[in-house]
């Protein structure tokens, strides 16, 4: 499984971005999709996670209410669409493919994107 992420760049507080993964390779072997951050100096932490199949989703609580997962699974896509972001939201996104449903932790994950950046200035 390949997964690329993209769409970081630098906002201003309030403001919106959309990161978008691409995936590729056997697909089948993962349930969920999730994004993770990392900011300078703290510990990857996980964000939100949606099933690949279903469309659940589940988000962490910093970001409840202000992103919003999403993937199109005939494209084989996973979005996350970020508003109203706050200078605490500037990270390292990473997407990341999860073996199972309902945890969601760094031991969890199965597959590893390449980060992208995303810096909200206040």
């Amino acid at each position: 499984v390949q997964l690329q992420a993209s769409g970081g760049g630098l906002v201003q507080a309030g403001g919106s971005l959309r990161l978008s993964c691409a995936v590729s390779g056997s697909i089948f072997s993962f349930n969920a999709m999730g994004w993770f951050r990392q900011a300078p100096g703290k510990e990857r932490e996980f964000v939100t996670a949606i099933i690949w199949g279903g469309g659940s989703t589940y988000y962490t609580d910093s970001v409840e209410g202000r992103f919003t997962t999403s993937r199109d699974n005939a494209k084989n896509m996973v979005y996350l669409q970020m508003n109203r972001l706050k200078p605490g939201d500037t990270a390292v996104y990473y997407c990341a493919a999860l073996g199972r449903w309902g945890s969601f932790t760094i031991g969890d994950v199965d597959y590893w994107g390449k980060g992208t950046q995303v810096t909200v200035s206040s």
